[in-house]
């Protein structure tokens, strides 16, 4: 525990950084206008959720999972699970929820509005990749905390999980251009910026497809693949597009609009 904060910031950091510079050495070809504008509100958004998580819940994730360790409650706990079976195993059925509770925030009206304010980004870079209302970030910790326990996942496995989904999360926003047969195959197992772009399209048949985050496999497995977008890629929302909504204050508001 005394070491969970200095690694995921420490990875969160290096990765964000790496992909800043890959952004400048291999761009992707779509033109940035807005550009550095956008992301002091960006990484604002993410500091303000972690503020409220930290503030608000008596535990996160990882403690969660120390607790039901010590309690011995949660299914690998009773299976007695070996760590080297047991970290995969939980890191794979985590990205799977998140794949089902980023499908849920689509499709219930509210947790759109939500989960709409990642969307109205009307750019796409690293930064996107943290763009989220602070109550969504805090409803997905709570959903977190719950399959911890119910698992009784190793606290190893989510520290893991939680060092790959923000990876990965910065990694599949990032304005960078993979050469494509490279990105033909990583894209049989992970998800990548090309793969995850139709996703942030206008359009809402393509919006609401390509969920994964980390492994492609689930959105080909439960039939939310398209694979490529139709004619030219728009990003964002109708009418949140304007600069002047694309500040803190207006982000926090968006789900009232």
């Amino acid at each position: 525990m005394e070491l969970e904060a200095t690694l995921r910031l420490g990875a969160f950091a290096g990765v964000l950084a790496a992909l800043i510079l890959a952004e400048r050495l291999v761009p992707w070809a779509q033109p940035r206008p807005l550009g550095m504008r956008r992301w002091w509100p960006n990484l604002g958004l993410v500091a303000v959720g972690s503020v409220l998580v930290r503030f608000t819940l008596p535990l996160a994730a990882v403690a969660a999972a120390f607790w039901a360790q010590a309690q011995g409650i949660g299914l690998m706990n009773w299976l007695d699970l070996p760590l080297w079976v047991a970290i995969p195993l939980t890191v794979v059925v985590f990205d799977l929820l998140i794949y089902f509770q980023h499908r849920v925030f689509h499709h219930v009206p509210w947790l759109w509005r939500l989960h709409r304010v990642h969307h109205a980004d009307p750019e796409m870079d690293a930064t996107t990749g943290v763009r989220f209302h602070p109550v969504e970030i805090w409803l997905s910790m709570v959903i977190k905390i719950a399959f911890a326990v119910a698992l009784g996942a190793p606290p190893e496995g989510i520290l893991a999980f939680e060092i790959i989904l923000n990876a990965t999360s910065l990694f599949e926003h990032a304005a960078i251009r993979i050469p494509p047969k490279l990105d033909r195959a990583l894209g049989w197992v992970i998800v990548t910026p090309n793969l995850h772009r139709i996703h942030h399209s206008e359009r809402e048949h393509e919006t609401n497809s390509h969920y994964g985050f980390c492994l492609s496999l689930w959105d080909r497995l439960f039939g939310t693949w398209r694979g490529k977008w139709e004619g030219e890629l728009v990003l964002g929302v109708r009418g949140h597009r304007d600069l002047d909504r694309q500040t803190l204050r207006r982000m926090l508001t968006q789900p009232l609009d």
